[in-house]
């Protein structure tokens, strides 16, 4: 059985393997409707109460088809890019009616690299907050690929003093941080994909900010795919993190949901189940027709993507997978494969 974890002081009860469905997006495997749906009504059969989505992934349509599938409704978790109230209202009206749930359990500024943006996106997230507090959302967080904004979180929160802390995070009123109850970063055992730091640095900010009740999820557990050598060891550094109450993790078949559900549950995998699912390993596809302009390295918070010899070129040692950069392709030229 997949143990449950609280969400923070406040929150729900999740497990702690949680469903990302970027995976099935349209950027990723394009899985239809129905058929994303299927994964997430047999992943809860599986006792995986905990999907993840985002308003750039439009996978909203596959929460809703599994909806009616399943017979324990989920604790939903989304994200948008809004940073005033205007589009923070279009954000949590289209969560709301593309996924048909009343209420949206956790909405979350999408992607934060520090607390300047986070304050620069206050309208937003005071929406969000008036929202809560009309029982419209349940908890409002971040997700961030960086260290800074959850070191934040913890200092607003009173787990962390002064002395511990960058001299920009004290620069700030930082009261309407205490109001973030959630934050979805990235953990992995070497820090793949930080911004601004180490695995050691995250896995300190993420106890101080557990220890102050903030709920973590984490993301990224393999590094966008370059752990998978060392996945064994990876997911035993995320499994014994007690300060991290779930970790969203992709999967696109039965067998991986069937793989990680083991996994998350304690049970020992052999090296035979795991190999045609590490053996599988994606990459970053630039389609012939990339016509170079830019946009996806300006997109790559990663350093992973640049324009050579007029077209993009993919460091895959950089890469995490995360598809955002074909999101910002005019030309529909990338894909993770």
């Amino acid at each position: 059985m997949i143990p449950r974890s609280r969400l923070g002081t406040d929150g729900p009860s999740v497990s702690r393997l949680c469903f990302g469905t970027l995976t099935m997006s349209a950027s990723q495997a394009a899985l239809p409707f129905d058929e994303g749906g299927r994964l997430l009504s047999y992943a809860s059969g599986k006792g995986i109460n905990f999907w993840d989505t985002a308003e750039l992934y439009g996978t909203y349509g596959h929460i809703k088809a599994a909806l009616s599938e399943v017979s324990e409704l989920p604790v939903v978790s989304t994200k948008s890019y809004a940073w005033d109230r205007a589009g923070a209202e279009a954000s949590f009206g289209k969560a709301r009616l593309e996924t048909g749930l009343e209420v949206i359990d956790i909405f979350m500024l999408h992607e934060q690299p520090g607390v300047l943006t986070i304050l620069g996106a206050k309208d937003a997230l005071m929406y969000y907050i008036d929202m809560r507090d009309k029982g419209l959302i349940g908890q409002v967080g971040i997700s961030t690929h960086a260290i800074e904004p959850v070191i934040a979180v913890a200092y607003a929160r009173g787990a962390l003093g002064a002395e511990d802390v960058p001299d920009i995070v004290k620069e700030f009123d930082l009261g309407l941080l205490r109001e973030i109850g959630v934050v979805h970063p990235i953990i992995n055992m070497k820090g793949i994909g930080l911004l601004d730091g180490f695995a050691q640095d995250m896995e300190n900010a993420v106890k101080a900010a557990h220890s102050a009740g903030v709920g973590v999820f984490g993301m990224k557990l393999l590094g966008g795919g370059n752990l998978l050598n060392d996945f064994g060891q990876a997911v035993d550094y995320g499994l014994s993190m007690e300060c991290v109450d779930a970790f969203a993790v992709g999967m696109q078949s039965e067998r991986e949901i069937d793989i990680n559900a083991r996994l998350f549950a304690g049970e020992k995998i052999t090296q035979e189940e795991l190999t045609g699912v590490v053996s599988k390993k994606r990459h970053l596809h630039i389609d012939d027709w990339c016509t170079g302009c830019g946009a996806c390295e300006k997109r790559c918070r990663s350093g992973a993507i640049r324009i050579v010899e007029g077209r993009a070129v993919v460091d895959s040692d950089k890469c995490l997978l995360c598809s955002y950069c074909a999101a910002s392709c005019p030309e529909f030229a990338i894909k993770v494969v």
